[in-house]
């Protein structure tokens, strides 16, 4: 009684991959994106794709941590302007430690959500393959 949705859901699929396809494309013509990849980095990584997804992650995941520790080191530096030079080494040492201990368990996670990541987009990429393949006609 109630009509197949699976031409309607193919159609957006499809509409989605050409918006996907241009999204990727505007970005792959950037001129800094092009300029990086010649670099011999961006050779490296792109011979490298799951290296390149846990610097990807592990750079997203440290930004916030590395830029409080940067306030902090403003917010410190002014406080050494007050008068408290000699405090201001052992704080910044604490500061300097703490972000050590905060970066390196975000490079433990970086690279568990990047396997993560990739599994999850195998099994989806296995999955849309065996759902939306030509199956011949009985």
């Amino acid at each position: 009684m109630a009509k197949e949705e699976p031409p309607s859901a193919s159609k957006d699929l499809q509409e989605l991959q050409r918006k996907l396809s241009l999204l990727i494309e505007s970005f792959q013509n950037n001129a800094k994106v092009i300029a990086f990849l010649k670099s011999p980095v961006g050779q490296y990584l792109d011979r490298h794709p799951f290296l390149a997804l846990t610097v990807l992650v592990f750079v997203i995941l440290s930004a916030i941590p590395v830029g409080f520790f940067l306030l902090f080191v403003v917010l410190t530096f002014l406080a050494a302007l007050v008068g408290v030079i000699l405090l201001e080494g052992l704080v910044i040492s604490v500061g300097g430690l703490s972000l050590l201990c905060i970066l390196c368990a975000l490079s433990c996670v970086a690279l568990a959500m990047s396997g993560t990541i990739m599994v999850s987009y195998m099994l989806a990429s296995s999955l849309f393959n065996y759902w939306f393949s030509p199956r011949p006609l009985i």
